[in-house]
């Protein structure tokens, strides 16, 4: 039987899915320069700019020296702004949108969900990536219980989705030969979930600026994405990307797409061709209420004993020191292959 675990929790595997999805048909190559991938004895067909992993590696930086994130801080504030910032300097065009949301615990939560697009040209086929930026309040997973209520940095479980989205439009600002636009929400209010210590996992309690956006979307009819990817966790160390089980769900056909891309562009190491966990994440409602094919690319370690999430999830070890730059760069080059195989 399979067990839903929420938001961030894994459920068992779900063989039957996993061989059945298999079974379903590869995207075809498109042409491309052939360049080394990082994979043993590959070649990968790259498309589109280098990914700076050092680049992406600093924004992951400035968002944590503005400190823990977490909802209602000045640090949330002053990094929200720090991000419309980076969009418009690169070239977005930039909207915000608020909303008072409750926790868990009853608490007011004054989020804010960033909206930047590339180009506002209905007329253009359109893609959204997407990541949140709000830290965990509590390390309410550290081994020591002595920092369970301390907040967490947030530099993998945060910064390092929305630090590859920044990237991503630094790279493709000037770049006419674009076919697509492309659309990055910041989600707020992720990581507000029910702690641990309460022993009842809430669902609903987690993801709120995914669902008010996504009750709230602001598409017009023929102007909505054709699919969405979301960025969760991704620049830990030693980290995989599994295909997860509610994407597969919600859409199969992205999912193949993202991943045999990340083969194409030499990354397939990186991405296995295999099924991870299934999680309730940003995604859900984007697939749920929104209606948008949305797939999570979020780490998986299946032989981590402290979380399928790595050793840093939700402790206060989630910083700097354990971001990878090479893990940005393959998620951020697989993106990149996706957005310029359209």
């Amino acid at each position: 039987m399979l067990s839903h675990l929420f938001m961030k929790r894994l459920s068992l595997f779900s063989l039957l899915l996993g061989i059945v999805l298999t079974l379903l048909p590869a995207g075809c190559q498109k042409s491309g320069s052939t360049v080394q991938g990082t994979d043993a004895d590959s070649t990968a067909m790259a498309l589109g700019p280098d990914f700076s992993a050092d680049s992406a590696w600093q924004w992951c930086q400035e968002q944590c020296a503005f400190g823990p994130r977490t909802m209602n801080s000045t640090a949330h504030e002053q990094c929200k702004d720090w991000i419309v910032e980076k969009f418009r300097q690169y070239g977005c065009t930039v909207s915000e949108q608020h909303a008072t949301l409750k926790g868990w615990d009853g608490t007011d939560l004054k989020a804010t969900n960033i909206i930047a697009t590339t180009s506002t040209d209905s007329s253009l086929p359109r893609i959204m990536l997407c990541a949140h930026y709000d830290s965990r309040p509590w390390a309410d997973n550290d081994p020591l219980e002595s920092n369970r209520h301390t907040p967490v940095m947030g530099a993998n479980d945060g910064a390092s989705g929305i630090a590859v989205m920044i990237e991503i439009a630094r790279l493709i600002q000037a770049d006419t030969t674009l076919k697509v636009a492309v659309d990055f929400v910041c989600f707020d209010a992720e990581d507000y979930g029910t702690p641990l210590w309460e022993g009842n996992d809430d669902e609903q309690s987690w993801a709120l600026g995914a669902r008010y956006w996504a009750q709230h979307e602001p598409y017009k009819a023929g102007n909505r994405p054709l699919f969405a990817i979301l960025l969760d966790m991704v620049g830990g160390e030693n980290a995989t990307f599994y295909q997860e089980g509610l994407s597969l769900q919600y859409a199969p056909a992205i999912v193949d797409k993202v991943w045999s891309a990340a083969q194409r562009a030499g990354y397939s190491t990186y991405f296995p061709m295999e099924q991870g966990g299934f999680v309730t994440d940003d995604h859900v409602p984007v697939n749920r209420d929104a209606h948008v094919p949305c797939v999570d690319i979020i780490a998986f370690y299946p032989n981590c004993e402290q979380s399928s999430f790595g050793p840093t999830w939700h402790t206060v070890n989630d910083d700097m020191q354990h971001i990878d730059r090479q893990t940005l760069k393959a998620v951020g080059q697989t993106v990149l292959q996706v957005i310029y195989e359209m």
